[in-house]
């Protein structure tokens, strides 16, 4: 697997804190690779170091297959970090056109109206962007991102101040970004839900560290469980109970069986033979934020609050 990022020990710190604290990592070439971590977790230190816009205080990296700060590897890239700021008085075709200019690429209108067509600016091209809502600006954000055609893109929260039709439009333009254009996607985002929908892969900062990494359908089937309905409920419980391993749950009208999934023959048998109705039995996967919640600590700190404001009460 080739890739497109690998970072060895890499530390930052500003005085006594550490933004990032040894990271090791390797992200592949292809598909869309998320970046997850709460707030302080090291993901924008991560991507500012990537960019050469910072230094690290230890450890390196390499981008493209170049040392940070490469220039030939650099204009393979393309980024989008934090909400996008531009000239208020140019229109979003004329910030794509200086953008181009400025990479020393020819002017080139078909490039242009195409990529403002894919982010969805095509009505608000020729608008002054000092009009444009944070969702508008986010999309001519990806745009300029990607105005040079890059094969890696960094993207930080481009979903943010987008309406649920945006959100569901900027998965679509990512997802074709990897299979339609070949192209690495590097996204950041706290929507767990899309990333869980959008990511091939992800990576989970806590503290400047990494504390899980994987591909999306690995991490959400480690914690899968096999759901029943079934009848009687106390004696599908039994049943599971009695199986080495197993353990069961009741979850509203259901029974919840967490076991490996080979054994899942066996327990249908033992229910049936017991005299168990099984209407239905499929496997449901645990979603990404609750891994990300018990990876982050997350849910402890969560249960701690409920706590204290119980005692207090």
């Amino acid at each position: 697997m080739t890739s497109v990022i690998e970072t060895r020990d890499l530390t930052k710190t500003y005085g006594s804190v550490r933004a990032l604290d040894g990271l090791s990592l390797s992200i592949p070439r292809g598909g869309v690779y998320g970046v997850l971590g709460p707030n302080g977790a090291g993901k924008s230190t991560l991507f500012r170091i990537l960019l050469g816009l910072i230094r690290p205080s230890a450890g390196e990296a390499t981008v493209m297959g170049g040392r940070i700060g490469d220039v030939a590897a650099g204009r393979r890239m393309g980024s989008m970090i934090e909400t996008p700021r531009f000239p208020p008085f140019m229109t979003a075709r004329q910030v794509l056109e200086w953008l181009s200019a400025a990479h020393g690429l020819h002017s080139d209108t078909a490039r242009v109206s195409g990529w403002l067509e894919r982010v969805g600016l095509t009505e608000a091209a020729d608008r002054k962007v000092r009009g444009f809502s944070v969702g508008m600006l986010q999309r001519l954000g990806v745009a300029a991102a990607l105005i040079t055609e890059p094969e890696l893109v960094i993207l930080d929260e481009p979903t943010s101040g987008m309406d649920p039709p945006g959100i569901q439009e900027m998965r679509a333009l990512i997802r074709s970004l990897a299979e339609r254009d070949g192209i690495t996607v590097i996204l950041a985002s706290h929507q767990l839900l899309e990333v869980q929908r959008v990511c091939d892969r992800v990576a989970i900062l806590n503290r400047g560290k990494l504390v899980r990494e994987g591909a999306v359908s690995d991490l959400t089937s480690a914690g899968e469980r096999l759901r029943l309905s079934v009848t009687p409920i106390s004696r599908t419980l039994e049943v599971i109970a009695a199986l080495p391993g197993a353990h069961g749950s009741l979850e509203g009208d259901a029974v919840m069986a967490a076991l490996p999934r080979p054994e899942a023959p066996a327990l249908l048998r033992a229910l049936i033979e017991a005299g168990v109705d099984v209407d239905e039995a499929r496997w449901v996967g645990a979603d990404l934020e609750s891994v990300f919640m018990t990876e982050t600590g997350s849910i402890q700190h969560a249960e701690t609050i409920i706590q204290e404001v119980g005692h207090a009460r």
